[in-house]
């Protein structure tokens, strides 16, 4: 029996049908060609700290994009604009580990550029008096 057995008309769900015939869901329509631990060969941890607020732009010259893993390459076109790594996460789409693994492989090799936020707390390990006012002033704003 085919899967799904039937069609109730899912929103958002799509059927693609595999080379056996076999009907899978395939979400909004994409479904990764490779998956994220073949992506990252394996590796969990990334060589940078990189926190999801992280700013990322390009530094790569288009030449330099011909041999990288098509995310590789889309990270790099998508950072031709500052973009934070959950916004890279959240376009490319992969997960948020993966996305940072695959700008610290980017950064090493100088194709990016990694802007670290500022860390929100003093010298003394306290929060830092000036982002949080700035935090309660843009509050307020809303």
């Amino acid at each position: 029996m085919p899967w799904p057995p039937h069609d109730d008309g899912a929103a958002g769900q799509s059927s693609h049908r595999t080379p056996s015939g076999e009907g899978r869901p395939s979400g909004h329509g994409r479904t990764p060609l490779v998956r994220p631990y073949a992506m990252t060969h394996g590796r969990t941890r990334t060589r940078y700290e990189l926190a999801i607020e992280t700013l990322v732009h390009s530094t790569a010259d288009p030449w330099q994009l011909r041999d990288l893993l098509p995310e590789h390459r889309k990270i790099c076109q998508l950072c031709r604009e500052v973009r934070s790594v959950a916004e890279i996460s959240a376009l490319v789409p992969v997960p948020l580990g993966v996305a940072r693994i695959l700008v610290s492989d980017l950064a090493e090799a100088g194709l990016v550029a990694v802007h670290q936020a500022a860390s929100g707390q003093s010298g003394d390990g306290a929060p830092d008096v000036t982002l949080l006012e700035r935090v309660l002033s843009g509050l307020r704003a809303l």
